[in-house]
């Protein structure tokens, strides 16, 4: 395709992008030059984005003092398991409603999205008292539930899109060589929607990793909590430490910045041919 643009509109397209980058990459860059930064320097008169002198002590207090691991542990646990779990449901979810003769199946799926429509804070105070009558307070179980809950619906919905652009000739011929309805899922639906797949798990791990409100009232312990609620664990009554928040933020967030470039062409297919129909 030749480029009929004008060398006026790259310049536009060219700027609009700087600004782009500059605004979601900025907040991140400062909190990356915050964590190398000394605590006098972060209380100056005149902040620098140049550490000045350079320091990892925000690092060592942050995994040392303040056993960050532990958290960044617990994540793991719960995120990876959140994932696991609405990719398999979702699938299924996804694939009933698309493959299957179901009456009502969109207004089935209208349920599920209300689910999510629902602010957290008015779910928070029930849900604490039906983890606390099930002895599931201070456990992982109580936050995997949640997040899935939570995740779910998203997940479907992204599955079900990209589910209904697959042809039916497909299935039919599935059918014909003897293919099972589950084996039509597991060998034929699933490998074909890997980018999909991959776009929805990655949105279900990073609302997992990033929740803070359900963990704050489901954990009390450093044995459960997450990375959300051990940040916030940092600061005391007289003082906040700026420095260790910063360096425990970056932390915990370069993981999730690698896997969206890593699987970026997956993310963007995902995302994009949910919506083409044929």
């Amino acid at each position: 395709m030749n480029d009929t643009r004008s060398p006026l509109q790259s310049i536009a397209i060219y700027l609009g992008a700087l600004l782009i980058l500059i605004w979601s990459a900025g907040p991140f860059l400062w909190q990356f030059s915050t964590s190398f930064q000394l605590d006098k320097a972060l209380t100056s008169g005149s902040p620098s984005l140049i550490p000045s002198p350079f320091t990892l002590e925000h690092y060592y207090n942050a995994f040392v003092e303040k056993q960050l691991h532990r958290y960044v542990w617990n994540s793991l646990v719960v995120s990876l398991a959140t994932t696991f779990l609405c990719l398999f449901v979702g699938s299924l979810a996804a694939f009933a409603l698309s493959r299957l003769n179901i009456k009502g199946r969109f207004g089935i799926l209208m349920v599920i999205l209300s689910v999510s429509m629902f602010p957290q804070i008015a779910l928070v105070g029930p849900l604490y008292l039906v983890a606390s009558n099930l002895g599931l307070l201070d456990t992982y179980t109580a936050l995997i539930i949640t997040y899935l809950a939570l995740g779910l619906p998203l997940v479907t919905w992204v599955l079900f899109g990209y589910f209904e652009t697959l042809p039916r000739e497909i299935d039919e011929a599935a059918r014909m060589d003897g293919v099972s309805i589950p084996g039509l899922l597991w060998h034929i639906i699933l490998p074909m929607s890997l980018p999909s797949l991959v776009t929805t798990g990655l949105l279900a791990f990073i609302t997992a990793w990033n929740e803070f409100l359900f963990a704050l009232a489901f954990t009390s312990n450093i044995d459960h909590q997450t990375i959300p609620v051990g940040i916030a664990n940092f600061t005391n009554l007289y003082y906040v430490p700026w420095g260790d928040i910063a360096a425990a933020s970056a932390v915990v967030t370069v993981p999730l910045i690698v896997l969206v470039l890593f699987f970026q062409r997956h993310i963007i297919e995902g995302l994009t041919q949910g919506g083409i129909k044929e």
